[in-house]
């Protein structure tokens, strides 16, 4: 246990009936951890991107306008780049800029993204002409953002997807 004055105690405990150490709820920060990860908080692969502007999270991009990537409004792009993550597992590019000028974009995995039409389970998934959304449509190579992970039917909403760009 340790004392922290005024603050309240934190200990590490070993847990007999799990035979594990415990630090309750709290955050533990090392500056090099080794280990086997059992599961991950989040679940995508990013890399920053430079907007030269703040992106929704959620929103489908594309390799276009005065910097690398802009809000896709093109129905069944080819020059798709992915959505923008709101919380990446896995951050390459970390250095270049921040959230505001260069965001993260999902290249794989599951991350929220903003739809339109009517979707099913399953279906692949391209850009659309509502900026920044994606539609169910027919399989056609460069264009496809992923895979839809729920079902959707309306104007605008989001829904949990697969970003598997093909």
């Amino acid at each position: 246990e340790v004392e922290r004055g005024d603050d309240a105690n934190k200990t590490l405990l070993w847990n007999e009936t799990d035979d594990k150490w415990t630090v309750g709820s709290e955050t533990f920060v090392a500056g090099t951890f080794e280990g086997t990860a059992t599961s991950a908080q989040y679940a995508d692969l990013a890399e920053r991107y430079h907007a030269g502007e703040s992106i929704e999270a959620g929103s489908v991009v594309c390799f276009s306008g005065e910097n690398e990537i802009e809000m896709c409004a093109e129905d069944g792009c080819t020059r798709v780049a992915g959505v923008i993550s709101t919380a990446p597992a896995y951050m390459m590019n970390r250095d270049a800029g921040d959230d505001s000028t260069h965001p993260y974009v999902a290249l794989a995995g599951r991350v929220p993204c903003k739809v339109t039409g009517s979707i099913r389970k399953g279906d692949l998934l391209h850009s659309s002409a509502m900026a920044g959304h994606a539609e169910a449509g027919e399989f056609k190579g460069g264009a496809m953002v992923g895979k839809a992970l729920e079902d959707f039917d309306g104007e605008s909403g989001v829904i949990e997807v697969l970003v598997n760009l093909m």
